[in-house]
């Protein structure tokens, strides 16, 4: 099959976490390039909710927001059948939703103790199934619909995909999938979880069609990191580099677009920095002050952690404990 070059121009983009952070910029950088987007997430903040509105009808390309729990399947197909039923079909997916160790889903408040969230009886960390189990979940229901779209969804406007007729997943790992994360193992682990599942996708590109890629950043100047006392503690803002979600964005566009990239790429972005990461040996980030790759007060994150673990309140099943 011939391959043809890919542009998002007159295409359909799904993307998770596109109320904030990383999703909003990706989002809107795709519709200034003429592609459609589904915004689904929780909720909008203000400024995503100005650009879903002035996206909303017209000539030009056109968003769509969906109130969506990323944690749910139920509603990730919802989200997926919206998009048929909006667009005829979709070509990209974006799952950027995710967390960074929150107290209510955090190693070092297990399920049981005062400050978890995580129930002690569930079996599961919201913050697994937020960063790592909804990415999964979400690239193989795009899958369903990319290479059988007259099962998946009868009424798609679409036929299956091929290196002709091109489709692509971007993912959103870290830095993190390749340093150990004292404060945020959770974190971490999912991280370098989507990393393996973008590499082990890889073939589908040249087989298919569908690329499966993934942008690993540094610190990223976001809502997760600026209005999160106990994560900027790590920071120091005049020496440590931050790179911008608009930044990150332009690399994922890139990523999508590139005749020169292939499937099961991983591309690290920091401060004037972008690089994609080798299988084999790699060198890891550079961890040089103001390459947006090193969190200069990071002992002082660390302390709370230890403080923590000297406090059976803080780390103790406690009143929650049901099983002694």
């Amino acid at each position: 099959m011939t391959t043809v070059p890919f542009s998002v121009s007159g295409k359909t983009a799904i993307i998770t976490g596109a109320g904030s952070g990383i999703g909003l910029a990706f989002a809107e950088l795709l519709l200034d390039k003429g592609c459609n987007v589904l915004f689904a997430d929780i909720a909008l903040r203000p400024e995503a909710k100005t650009v879903v509105e002035k996206h909303a009808g017209g000539g030009g390309p056109r968003a769509v927001f969906v109130q969506t729990d990323v944690r749910c399947w139920p509603q990730l197909r919802r989200v997926l059948d919206k998009a048929v039923a909006e667009f005829g079909s979709f070509d990209i997916i974006c799952p950027a939703a995710g967390v960074f160790e929150p107290a209510w889903s955090n190693f070092w408040h297990p399920p049981g103790s005062k400050q978890s969230g995580d129930d002690d009886d569930g079996g599961r960390y919201a913050l697994l199934d937020i960063n790592l189990t909804h990415p999964i979940r979400m690239t193989q229901l795009a899958l369903s619909y990319w290479l059988h779209p007259d099962a998946a969804a009868p009424s798609a406007a679409s036929s299956p995909a091929s290196p002709s007729n091109a489709k692509r997943a971007i993912l959103v790992s870290s830095i993190a999938a390749q340093l150990p994360t004292f404060q945020s193992p959770l974190y971490g682990a999912s991280k370098a979880a989507i990393s393996s599942f973008v590499r082990s996708l890889g073939r589908l590109d040249s087989s298919l069609g569908v690329r499966v890629n993934a942008v690993a950043p540094g610190i990223v100047r976001t809502p997760l990191w600026l209005e999160h006392p106990e994560k900027i503690v790590n920071l120091d803002q005049e020496r440590d580099g931050w790179v911008t979600a608009e930044e990150v964005a332009e690399v994922m566009l890139w990523c999508l677009q590139s005749d020169d990239l292939v499937g099961g790429t991983i591309v690290e972005i920091g401060k004037d920095v972008t690089r994609n990461i080798s299988i084999f040996n790699d060198p890891g980030p550079d961890m040089t002050v103001g390459k947006a790759m090193t969190a200069s007060n990071v002992k002082d994150g660390d302390a709370t952690v230890w403080d923590r673990l000297k406090d059976k309140n803080a780390w103790a099943l406690g009143q929650h404990a049901k099983h002694e």
